[in-house]
């Protein structure tokens, strides 16, 4: 079992957060977590990662029962994407050196860089057509450029676990498309990917499971074919859609005055 939530709830104050949310996921298995804006997605990343903890319920990551572990050893196995982590590298710094911190969760070196991490940072960074800017400033590429290097650097420690928080907001069209295909190429490493947007357009082949979040509470969790269809996107985005499946990718249309 990669990840288990069984009766996960989150309270602050008056407000319930995560309401009595039970998921698991299991090897061999990549999720996307889908829900409109402040449904709870992001929530329930921060607690896969032992960023916060429920206030009832358990949360277990890699075999590990959170509150009976040393989570910032379970970090060690899970590589992890989102905005607020992008903002606080160093502009300065080149490519590589970026994506060299992923081996020891650095933000950023002080002193000199291991020759063999620097051969593994250029190493991946050449597999995802990215060598030709390991020299740049990261402070020089475009937004789409910065998240595939934020990818290339989560994958320095050879995670067991991904897990991708909104990895393409704020891209246009193009750079969203490239960055998807980078993402789909995961499925040529050994790594379990767990991805929250609130596209469903972002659903490439690579996935095969979707958990429906709406208020906090599971709205609907399984195989992705199962679980997009009409009445349960409608159920958690309050909108009538038409769906089309094209090459495992889902397409949606809205239906107008539906």
């Amino acid at each position: 079992m990669m990840i288990s939530l069984q009766n996960v709830s989150l309270r602050r104050g008056d407000n319930d957060i995560l309401r009595n949310v039970s998921l698991e996921m299991k090897s061999g298995e990549n999720w996307v977590i889908l829900g409109r804006n402040g449904s709870g997605k992001t929530t329930l990343l921060e607690m896969m990662m032992g960023y916060l903890f429920p206030s009832s319920g358990r949360v277990q990551v890699l075999g590990n029962v959170y509150g009976r572990c040393d989570v910032r050893e379970v970090r060690k196995e899970i590589g992890y994407i989102s905005q607020s982590l992008m903002e606080k590298l160093a502009l300065g710094d080149s490519v590589w050196e970026v994506v060299a911190t992923g081996a020891f969760a650095f933000l950023r070196f002080y002193q000199r860089v291991p020759e063999d991490v620097k051969e593994k940072a250029h190493a991946i960074l050449d597999d995802m057509n990215f060598s030709h800017l390991a020299e740049h400033p990261l402070g020089t590429l475009s937004q789409g450029e910065r998240k595939k290097v934020m990818l290339a650097r989560s994958l320095m420690a050879d995670p067991k676990l991904l897990i991708l928080d909104e990895p393409c907001a704020g891209l246009d069209l193009y750079e969203r498309e490239k960055m998807l295909l980078e993402i789909d190429r995961l499925r040529q490493r050994d790594v379990a990917v767990v991805y929250v947007t609130h596209h469903i357009e972002e659903i490439m082949p690579l996935f095969t499971h979707v958990a429906l979040i709406k208020d906090g509470q599971l709205a609907g969790a399984g195989r992705k074919e199962e679980v997009l269809n009409k009445e349960l996107i409608k159920r958690t985005y309050d909108i009538h859609v038409d769906l089309e499946w094209d090459r495992e990718r889902p397409w949606i249309k809205v239906i107008s005055g539906g």
